[in-house]
């Protein structure tokens, strides 16, 4: 279990943590069929999102989904009308976070992504000619050969703010440098297009993230952390509300041990956003392909009435022995 971090949560963690050895068939069959999950428009996590209902409902649950934005999805988990969210991207969304724990209705079960960032990305060309640190943006022949302009996403995105402040700070001299705000498949296309004409060029990248496997990228050490800290490492953290942690300790038991490496995040976004598959095949498809990954998941975990869950998931899922 990971570390639960408001008092309000303490027995809550106690209480998960007891709970294999003290649920009963009975005190199962009274928890909440219903799971509902907020899902921003992030292939990240529909595909996240999509693989954590089909569990569920493999368990005897049922899932309801709805596209929200963070803004939105923060006020409605204060309001008790969803039950859970996996796209808690920390220190990006940290305002709001920090505002709705400081409520005392949420709970925080830790980061569900290892290896998530952000940063400055260039094409591995530009890389090995040197580029290896966003200090080197301040070098005037470096400047130029880039065009003096980073490409990024939609204007009023985190990732948009935290280069606006920069330009106006003069961070890594880019005081007089543009951005080129469109959406990530404008910047990606324009990336694209760089990279089969070899030109310098310098974006908003992040992982995990289909970028990451299609181009041959790297990122810039940030040793200003204007990224954030640590150079921009992130958190993707897991909340439920503490109602929902109280009535369903056997689904938050599931939903805390969920976590994926960015490469796993970073293929099941290829195979969604990049290959337009539906989000439940990819989530599927990587379910029967990580069946020891899966089967972790399940520890402790049960159906909805009781009986062992990881034989539950591999009938209905058809996933192979771990």
């Amino acid at each position: 279990m990971k570390a639960l971090n408001r008092p309000v949560t303490l027995a809550l963690a106690g209480a998960l943590l007891a709970a294999p050895l003290a649920w009963s068939s009975a005190a199962l069959a009274e928890e909440p069929e219903q799971v509902r999950f907020s899902v921003p428009a992030w292939p990240g996590v529909t595909v996240k999102t999509a693989l954590a209902a089909q569990l569920l409902d493999a368990l005897g649950y049922q899932t309801r989904q709805q596209e929200l934005g963070s803004t939105i999805t923060y006020e409605a988990l204060t309001q008790r009308e969803l039950d859970a969210f996996l796209a808690a991207w920390l220190p990006a969304q940290q305002s709001m976070f920090d505002a709705t724990m400081e409520k005392g209705l949420i709970v925080d079960l830790g980061n569900n992504v290892e290896g998530a960032r952000l940063g400055f990305a260039v094409p591995s060309y530009v890389y090995d000619a040197g580029v290896t640190s966003a200090e080197d943006l301040a070098d005037e022949e470096i400047a130029e050969k880039l065009g003096r302009t980073v490409y990024s996403i939609e204007v009023g995105s985190g990732m948009s703010d935290t280069l606006n402040e920069a330009v106006e700070n003069d961070t890594y001299g880019m005081g007089d440098w543009d951005l080129s705000e469109t959406s990530t498949p404008g910047m990606l296309s324009a990336v694209d297009a760089a990279i089969n004409r070899e030109e310098w060029i310098v974006f908003a990248g992040w992982t995990p993230h289909w970028m990451n496997i299609e181009y041959d990228v790297e990122y810039l050490t940030d040793t200003q952390d204007m990224w954030g800290p640590d150079g921009g490492r992130s958190d993707v953290r897991t909340l439920v509300t503490s109602d929902f942690a109280e009535a369903s300790p056997n689904a938050t038991r599931l939903l805390d041990r969920l976590s994926f490496t960015a490469d796993d995040q970073s293929a099941m976004i290829r195979g969604f956003s990049y290959e337009e598959r539906e989000p439940e095949a990819v989530a599927l498809d990587w379910i029967r392909a990580n069946p020891g990954k899966v089967q972790a998941f399940l520890e402790g975990v049960t159906t909805r009435d009781g009986e062992p869950g990881w034989p539950a998931v591999q009938q209905v899922l058809e996933v192979p022995d771990a």
